[in-house]
Order: structure tokens, then sequence, then C-alpha cells
């Protein structure tokens, strides 16, 4: 198959495309799949809702990603830039800008119009990773700062990636990317690199294909360079024209330069790697060990205790909060040292609003002598039935003066 690397690539963009401007509009459990929530502070990610309070899981998660990024970058050299950066996805997705000059004029016209609505629509799926997509025209109707907030974000966000689309385009890639820049630190000598094969110099035909179809304007044979993005162009074009003559490419994905490649242990690789690993492995087990629910109790002091034969009867006030993206069913027990004691109710529903809800509850402790001039520690223990999740509170129920 000719092109097949051109094809892949596209193929790949593709997918990625469809996945950063729907991924705002699906919906899980009633809530994006994933969205930063401005208003309330927390991060909507695939049927998790994560607050601020849990926000070190989110530090790990960069931690990891950092890591990972090493790793990668290390072991696989720049196949981010060339296959899976949005900025690259954006520029194969519309070529026909850079084909219309070529053209006629209204061709330049069509094309830029056709950028501002492509760039329209990216903005519009971008604003949908903070504000819902399916809230924003009720927000325009009512108004406000929100409104304003929104407006002026997404003209900003249209005229930025119309200006990249138009005027930056691959050239992004090579001045202004931050991550480029690094990458030339991470390499070594067995990272995967598109490569000219020196030793067959010989065989090159001299039709300067491999240059021609390159999008940062790189000649692979003079060696590697900090703008290549390792696309693979270059190796379509050259494997098309040797294969006519019954040989392989001279241009191909290699892992590292033959004349610098060396054998032993990656000591740089190591250690990214099992940094990666650990990393998520400690992110795994936040992530699972997370409490669906946040619970605290407090004295209601507005209501008197209730002594009752063989026991005394205290108000509390339960405050609990969903952090989670569905509706919760508590059950509720209480337990202390010696004694019975008794918590009514012993189930509460919590919805998923992720305000704190106040529940009134009344627990009972059977009467002793002993504990009259003393409190009596409780432990009140709060499960959710369908997370398997429990909390456990300690207070101290204060027991009335014997008179």
């Amino acid at each position: 198959m000719t092109r097949k690397f051109h094809r892949l690539r596209r193929a790949c963009g593709m997918v990625l495309l469809l996945v950063l401007i729907g991924l705002p509009y699906l919906r899980i459990h009633g809530e994006s799949a994933l969205r930063f929530d401005i208003p309330s502070l927390r991060l909507l990610f695939f049927g998790t809702s994560i607050w601020m309070a849990d926000f070190f899981i989110i530090l790990i998660a960069v931690i990891f990603l950092a890591f990972f990024t090493l790793f990668a970058t290390t072991l696989f050299g720049r196949i981010w830039c060339g296959w899976l950066c949005p900025q690259t996805v954006l520029v194969d997705a519309t070529m026909f800008i850079e084909t219309a000059p070529a053209k006629a004029y209204s061709s330049v016209i069509a094309s830029w119009i056709a950028g501002f609505l492509a760039s329209a629509v990216v903005a519009a799926s971008l604003i949908g990773y903070f504000v819902s997509p399916y809230d924003i025209p009720r927000t325009f109707r009512t108004g406000g700062l929100q409104a304003q907030i929104v407006a002026v974000s997404f003209i900003v966000l249209v005229v930025l990636v119309f200006l990249d689309l138009i005027f930056l385009r691959r050239r992004f890639c090579a001045t202004v990317c931050p991550y480029a820049k690094m990458q030339g630190v991470l390499f070594d000598d067995r990272t995967l690199v598109v490569a000219y094969d020196r030793e067959r110099a010989d065989e090159c035909m001299r039709c300067g294909a491999c240059a021609k179809v390159c999008p940062v304007n790189v000649d692979i044979r003079t060696g590697p360079h900090m703008a290549c993005i390792h696309c693979a162009e270059c190796v379509d074009a050259c494997t098309e024209r040797t294969a006519a003559t019954g040989r392989r490419s001279l241009v191909n994905y290699t892992l590292g330069l033959a004349a610098l490649r060396r054998t032993g242990i990656r000591t740089n690789l190591l250690i990214t790697g099992t940094l990666t690993v650990v990393s998520l492995a400690f992110l795994v087990y936040l992530a699972a060990s997370r409490m669906p629910f946040d619970v605290n109790v407090q004295l209601d002091y507005t209501k008197a205790p209730t002594i009752e034969v063989g026991g005394v009867t205290r108000s509390y006030v339960l405050l609990l909060r969903n952090v989670g993206t569905t509706g919760l069913v508590l059950d509720l027990s209480a337990a202390a040292a010696s004694g019975e004691v008794g918590v009514i109710p012993d189930t509460i529903t919590l919805p998923k609003s992720g305000t704190v809800v106040k529940m009134p509850i009344s627990i009972t402790v059977a009467y002793a002598q002993a504990h009259a001039q003393a409190p009596v520690p409780v432990t009140l223990t709060v499960r959710s039935k369908q997370r398997n999740k429990s909390a456990a509170r300690t207070i101290y129920f204060m027991m009335p003066q014997n008179k």
C-alpha cells in the first residue's frame, strides 16, 4: 500500500479530532464526561466528580503524566508531535488553507471562511470543557456576568485558533511549542526517529521527493532536525520512489542513528519508567480508596435531650455532601464501648447535588449511672450501599447529670 503512514496518521487524526470536538457533548450520569466546572470548582472525569478538597489526586495525575511524557519521549521520540498533537491534527484537517493560494483568489477567500467556521467549532468545543454545552443557551437567556465571560472567551478563542490556522500552522511546532524544545534534551542514542540511511546514500535517486512532501520544510538527508515532527511523510515518498526499483526506502523509522547507537541499560529510561509505574499505581490507589461522600456531625443545641426509661436521646445534625455523580443510599449505625446505642433514621438517600445537605438525626444511648458525669464516646458509621465505602465519626455524647 502506498502512503501507508500518511493514511494511518490521517485516520488517527480524524479519530482524535472527533474526540476533541465531541467529548464535551458526551454525558455520563447526566453530567459531562470531561469538564472542569468553574462555578463549583470540581473536575468531572468520566462518571467521577473530583472536588477541590480532593485535588491532590489531580496533582498525582499531573506527576504521572509528567513522568509518562519523559518516558514516552525518550522511547518513541516525537510520535506525539507527528501523530497525536491537537495542533498537528487541526492543521492536517485544514490542509485546504495551504492549497488554496495555488488556485483562484476566490478559493483563498473560501478557505479563510472555512477556516473561520472550523475555528468557531473548535472554540465552542474548548468552551465546553469548562461550561456544559447544554447549559450555554440558558446562560445567555439569563444574561449576567457568566454569559459575558462565556461570550468573550468564545470570541478570543475563535480569533486565536483562526490566526493559528491561517498564519502560524506548522511554524508553531518549530518556534512556539515548548515541548518541541524539550524533546531534543530527552532523546538518546536509541530513541525512535525518522532517519535517512547514510550507508546507502549511493542508492539515492536525488529526486528530492522526501524534502518536497515535508510539512515543516526539512530535508531529512541532511541529518536530524529539531523542526522534524516525525510524521513519516518522507518515508512514504521515498518508499513510492524506491518501490519501482525493487529496493526498500532510504528513509525509515529507526531506533536511533546507526553511527551513534550503543548497547547497555538505558538508565534514563529505567528511571522514568519506574517513576511512571509508581505514580500510576499511587494514582489508582487514591482513586480506588476515595470516599464518594463527605460527612460531619454537629450537636443540635436548639433541642434539649430527652430522658426516657433506660436511655437518653439527643438530636444531632448530620452534614453530608455527595462528591460523586450519582445519588447514594447511605446506612447509618452507631456503637459505643459498652451499652446499647441506636440512631434514627438508619437509612438516608443522598442526592447528587454536590452541595452540603443537613440531615437531622437522633442518637439514643442506654442510661448508666457510671456515665452520669462523663461523656460517652459514640462512633457513628455512615456506609454507602452502592460503593461499599464507609466513614466513621466519633462524637462525645453528654449524659445529663443525675440530680
